[in-house]
């Protein structure tokens, strides 16, 4: 597949014509479907995700997210050292955190340069001191992988404050196996299904005491994520709940309910930083709980993830990563990070300036692919106006050399099968005394022809992500029964009529950044 960096992509279906042995199988399958019977399959999809209200929300309309009817493979042998780089890649994250916001070694040592870190928009003076009642920061991750043209994974992001899309990873395995069975002959796939049980239980482990009250925390309904909110609180039991739910008193989280008050525990909230508590953080929020620091900080209540993890995820502080491996664990990065570049530095910014045909620049606290800048298809004018910025503000900005994305087959309109370009985003879970990587993850297509930009906000769409069991189904363990949450049957109980700044409320849901967009 041509490509804009003249490149050839690294086709994961095909080498030299053929199939790839783990793809033969596959091959086999798709070979004896005809374009017509792929678009009725494509026509039967939509028709199930909507009927199971399986949406994202783009612009102001909600519609299914575009999922591919053929799934991405991915070896036992290449899922291995996935594994091993996430695992790594979060122990050493969680390290950084807990350093910068207590004895900040790291920076007195140089690491990571103190600058970086003080000037994040997400590093958040309010959480210096806080510690967690296990210790874990990052509850729940999202590394954002691509495949380079020799067929290496690198890491293209870290997300450690709200990363979405693991709804959709569940879902697309329960569709894909409502509408193309077929392709499931032949393979034994490692299963995904366990995952909110995961994440109960390093909510479990997360709480300050035993037996936890475990709530989710929704901006609302006109959140882009809301179906994810939804569906990960009902497949763990738990309580879904806005802020005007909570309040705080004596240093404590309570949730209104139709039995009068009742303390919570945990706290896995989906919303940014700076709407979590209006009397620390931005004091118009509507959407959060006034105090919750307060009670986080007094140990009552454990905040999933902790506030602050995003600067580390920063992307000014990404390129140091291998070097915080290295400091924390003593150890080589398992997954390489992309070539990076400091536009603070002006030889640095000359050169990417020089080439920006060759480049993508990126805002370093931005996210859902918004705000880039694709060299190799960017107007004169967009150059300028980054230019401008850059100049304005380098601390704000990055710039990486234009890496081809792997290709996957695609069914495209009319039901014909064309190359498009993924990328990866496993899911890991922190519960305290192991890190579990959903096995597969988030592939995410780019639809358009040619387009390196994945994201679902930016239209975008999803594949099915098999991780192929070498050992065969039998042997490996089976799952316990899942431990649901007590929860009361009641809704919660609203504590006054709905207000009449509906629309200040639904504009700040819409202006969450931080939630990681698919």
């Amino acid at each position: 597949m041509s490509t804009v960096t003249g490149v050839p992509a690294y086709d994961e279906m095909y080498a030299e014509d053929s199939p790839r042995p783990p793809q033969a199988e596959l091959h086999r399958v798709l070979s004896r479907l005809s374009p017509e019977e792929l678009h009725d399959r494509a026509r039967l999809r939509d028709a199930y995700l909507d009927r199971n209200g399986i949406t994202f929300t783009l612009g102001e309309r909600e519609r299914p997210l575009p999922m591919d009817l053929i799934p991405r493979i991915i070896t036992a042998e290449e899922w291995s050292v996935i594994e091993a780089g996430v695992v790594q890649r979060i122990e050493a994250l969680e390290m950084f955190l807990s350093d910068v916001y207590g004895p900040g070694e790291v920076l007195a040592e140089g690491i990571v340069p103190r600058r970086l870190v003080t000037t994040s928009t997400h590093f958040h003076r309010q959480a210096w001191g806080m510690q967690p009642p296990n210790g874990v920061r990052i509850h729940i991750s999202g590394i954002d992988l691509i495949r380079d043209e020799e067929g290496r994974f690198r890491v293209l992001e870290d997300n450690l404050r709200n990363p979405s899309g693991v709804s959709y990873v569940l879902q697309n395995r329960r569709t894909l196996a409502h509408v193309l069975p077929e392709v499931f002959s032949g393979h034994v796939v490692r299963p995904v299904a366990e995952y909110p049980e995961r994440l109960e239980r390093a909510l479990h482990n997360a709480a300050p005491v035993s037996d936890p009250v475990i709530v989710v925390l929704t901006p609302g309904v006109h959140n882009s994520a809301h179906y994810e909110h939804a569906f990960l609180a009902r497949n763990m039991g738990v309580e879904l709940v806005e802020g005007r739910d909570l309040y705080c008193r004596d240093d404590r989280v309570w949730m209104r309910t139709t039995l009068g008050p009742r303390q919570v525990d945990v706290v896995y909230r989906r919303i940014d930083d700076d709407y979590l508590d209006p009397l620390q953080l931005r004091p118009d929020s509507i959407l959060g709980v006034p105090g919750i620091l307060n009670a986080a900080r007094a140990g009552n209540v454990t905040i999933a993830n902790a506030v602050g993890n995003g600067v580390a995820d920063d992307k000014a502080i990404y390129p140091f990563v291998p070097a915080l491996i290295r400091y924390y664990l003593g150890a080589e990065p398992i997954l390489p990070n992309v070539d990076t570049y400091d536009l603070s530095d002006d030889e640095q910014r000359e050169h990417v300036f020089e080439h920006v045909e060759r480049m993508v620049i990126k805002p370093s606290d931005a996210s859902g692919g918004y705000g880039l800048l694709m060299g190799p298809s960017a107007p004169e004018e967009q150059i300028e106006q980054t230019r401008a910025a850059v100049h304005a503000h380098p601390r704000g900005w990055i710039a990486q050399p234009v890496v081809t994305f792997s290709t996957c087959p695609t069914v495209v309109e009319g039901g014909r099968v064309e190359a498009r370009h993924v990328d990866l985003r496993p899911f890991a879970v922190n519960d305290g005394n192991e890190i579990y990587v959903l096995p597969g993850g988030l592939t995410r297509v780019a639809l358009p022809a040619g387009s390196l930009v994945v994201n679902s906000s930016q239209g975008g769409g999803s594949k099915d992500t098999w991780v192929l069991d070498a050992a065969g189904a039998d042997s490996r363990p089976q799952p316990r029964p899942r431990r649901r949450a007590s929860v009361e049957p009641d809704l919660p109980a609203r504590h006054e009529a709905p207000r009449t700044h509906d629309e200040r409320l639904q504009q700040q849901e819409r202006q969450q950044q931080q939630e990681r967009r698919c």
